[in-house]
């Protein structure tokens, strides 16, 4: 199953090492079981998006590894993809970049050809074939007719798909330089917030032995981490709710909603799925 990352220890800056695998300091255990992709993304001092992301197993990039142990932000989305909608490339790669915001995505969107209609234009916005970054181009969209509202963009575009289309799973993590917000829709996969005090460095591993995160700034620090798995025995860890849209800002500070009360119109079971869409939705 794909996993997803987000952090935010804004308005401060801070190294984070994202190792998404099972051993230290290689990505190939992780790499080898969700082969079809590694991305981080993050902003530079100046506020400038940065991706980098690889279409390949990370196993046999290990420049990606040495280059995001290096990074500082005060807000991070990593991802591992184990695809289910579009060819192993670049482009087809989380995070995605639109009008400065970063996503990753874990899920699947079916009825693409509906979705493509109702973007009209907005189809310009997407470089690849998943359904992800469809979904971000309507989340972008329904932003901007709201004025920049992040929170309500992307309650109005995951309403309209949820509505509309076969959804198997919406959840996602999306960044601006200072803000984070996390979607958990419906309840098909786990997603799990932890908000961390000072005091202690940051070095968690999954006990499923999928995630790993570290960084040494953390102790001076207070963070929102947000994780497909709990990373560690931290009482603190709970799952959003399913429809849950949790918002962290600066401080940082949280801010939950539950937008989505309803179930999906056509919520789609693993029977449902093509092999290799449900391939990338299993949990082991």
């Amino acid at each position: 199953m794909c996993r997803l990352f987000g952090m935010s220890s804004a308005p401060q800056r801070v190294g984070a090492v994202f190792w998404l695998l099972q051993a230290p300091d290689s990505l190939s255990a992780q790499s080898h079981r969700d082969p079809d992709g590694t991305g981080l993304g993050f902003y530079d001092a100046s506020g400038t998006p940065q991706v980098h992301k690889a279409p390949i197993a990370a196993f046999r990039d290990r420049a990606f590894a040495e280059e995001a142990r290096r990074v500082e932000s005060a807000t991070f989305v990593a991802h591992v993809r184990y695809a289910s909608t579009g060819a192993l490339l670049q482009s087809n790669t989380h995070p995605f970049l639109q009008q400065g915001r970063l996503l990753a995505h874990n899920g699947v969107i079916e009825g693409l050809d509906a979705l493509d209609r109702h973007l009209g234009d907005d189809l310009d916005l997407v470089r690849g074939d998943t359904d992800s970054e469809r979904f971000f181009a309507l989340i972008t969209r329904e932003t901007a007719a709201r004025g920049g509202d992040v929170g309500a963009g992307i309650a109005h575009a995951a309403r309209w798909i949820a509505e509309n289309l076969p959804v198997f799973a919406l959840n996602l993590v999306l960044i601006t330089a200072d803000d984070l917000w996390a979607l958990r829709y419906p309840d098909t996969h786990d997603l799990y917030v932890l908000e961390r005090g000072t005091g202690r460095r940051m070095e968690h591993a999954g006990s499923g032995g999928r995630l790993r995160v570290r960084s040494h700034d953390l102790a001076d620090a207070p963070a929102v981490v947000i994780a497909s798995e709990r990373l560690d025995d931290d009482p603190g860890w709970r799952n959003l709710r399913s429809g849950e849209l949790l918002h962290v800002g600066p401080g940082p500070r949280t801010v939950s909603r539950h937008v989505l009360p309803q179930p999906p119109a056509r919520r789609l079971t693993m029977a449902d799925l093509r092999p290799e869409a449900a391939a990338s939705q299993r949990t082991a």
